[in-house]
C-alpha cells in the first residue's frame, strides 16, 4: 500500500511540474496578430506572418529565455492633424491627412522600430514632409481637380519607399479636410507647437532605438560571459539553471503571496536544495 501511495504521489508531482512548464511555455496567436520570438535581444522566429509557413494557434516557446512580441496584422492608421502647407500659388492651407499601412516584415519592424507605435512615430514626420513637397508643387485650384488624386498617389509612393525600412507597407494616403488658416499669430503658435511635439517624438523614437540596440548588445555579451563561465564549472551551471527554474515555478501569480506547492523533500526536482548535483 505504501509503495502504491508513493507511486501515485510521484506521478502527481510529475504531472504538476509538467503543467507548470506548459503554462510558462504555451501561448496563443490569434488570426489578427503576427508574432516575433526574440531571444537575448535577437529575433529568432516568426508566427502567422504574411507568406509565412507557421499559422496562428497554440504555440510553444522556451520559458524565461524567449520573449513574445505581438504585432497587429490588420491595417493601421497614421494621422496628420492640421498641418500648414504652402501651395504653389502661395496659398497657406491647413491640411488634415491620414495614411493607412500594414506591417509586412515584422522582424525588421522589431529591429528598427520596436513596436507599431515606433513605426508611427518614425513615419509621421516623413508623411508631413512628402505631403508638403508634393502639394507645394501644385496650386490650390489644382488640388480641387482630378490632379489631387495624382498628388496623393505620389505621396503614397514616396512614403511607402521610406516605410519599407521599418518593415511596413503604405497602402493608402488621403486628405480628410483642407481649410484656410486662422489668424497669422495663432497659426504660427500652433505650427511651433506642432514642430516641437514632432521633434520630441522623433528624439524619443531615436532614444528608444538606441536603447534597444544597447540592450541587445548587453544581452548578447551577458549570454557569452555566462556560456564561458558555465563551461568552466558545469556544476555551477546546473545550480544556476535550477535556481532559475525554482524562481519561475514557485513565484506567486498576480501578487498572491498565499499560493503554495507541496512537494516531497525527497523529490528529484528539489535536489539542489539538498546540496546534490
Amino acid at each position: 500500500m505504501g509503495q502504491l501511495w508513493n507511486e501515485h504521489r510521484l506521478a502527481f508531482i510529475a504531472l504538476l511540474i509538467a503543467l507548470v512548464t506548459l503554462s510558462l511555455s504555451a501561448f496563443v496567436v490569434p488570426e489578427e496578430e503576427q508574432v516575433v520570438i526574440v531571444r537575448t535581444g535577437e529575433p529568432i522566429g516568426t508566427i502567422n506572418t504574411p507568406g509565412g509557413n507557421t499559422n496562428a494557434g497554440l504555440k510553444l516557446r522556451v520559458p524565461i529565455i524567449d520573449k513574445v512580441v505581438r504585432i497587429e496584422k490588420r491595417l493601421l492608421d497614421l494621422e496628420m492633424n492640421d498641418e500648414e502647407v504652402l501651395s504653389n500659388d502661395q496659398q497657406r492651407l491647413l491640411v488634415n491627412a491620414y495614411a493607412r499601412f500594414r506591417i509586412t516584415d515584422p522582424v525588421r519592424m522589431v529591429e528598427r522600430a520596436g513596436t507599431t507605435e515606433g513605426v508611427r512615430v518614425a513615419l509621421e514626420p516623413i508623411l508631413n514632409s512628402v505631403l508638403r513637397q508634393e502639394l507645394g508643387r501644385r496650386t490650390f485650384q489644382a488640388m480641387l481637380t482630378a490632379e489631387r488624386g495624382s498628388a496623393l498617389a505620389n505621396v503614397r509612393t514616396n512614403l511607402d519607399r521610406q516605410a519599407r525600412q521599418y518593415g511596413a507597407e503604405v497602402v493608402d494616403v488621403q486628405i480628410k479636410r483642407t481649410d484656410l488658416p486662422d489668424a497669422p499669430l495663432q497659426s504660427a503658435f500652433r505650427r511651433m507647437e506642432s514642430d516641437r511635439e514632432r521633434e520630441a517624438r522623433t528624439i524619443r523614437a531615436q532614444g528608444g532605438r538606441d536603447a534597444r540596440i544597447i540592450r541587445a548588445e548587453a544581452d548578447a555579451e551577458s549570454a557569452r560571459i555566462y556560456a564561458e563561465a558555465f563551461g568552466k564549472d558545469a556544476q555551477f551551471y546546473d545550480f544556476y539553471r535550477a535556481m532559475q527554474s525554482y524562481d519561475a515555478t514557485f513565484a506567486p501569480e498576480n501578487g498572491d503571496s498565499e499560493s503554495s506547492i507541496i512537494l516531497s523533500p525527497d523529490n528529484e526536482y528539489l535536489r539542489q536544495f539538498r546540496g546534490r548535483r
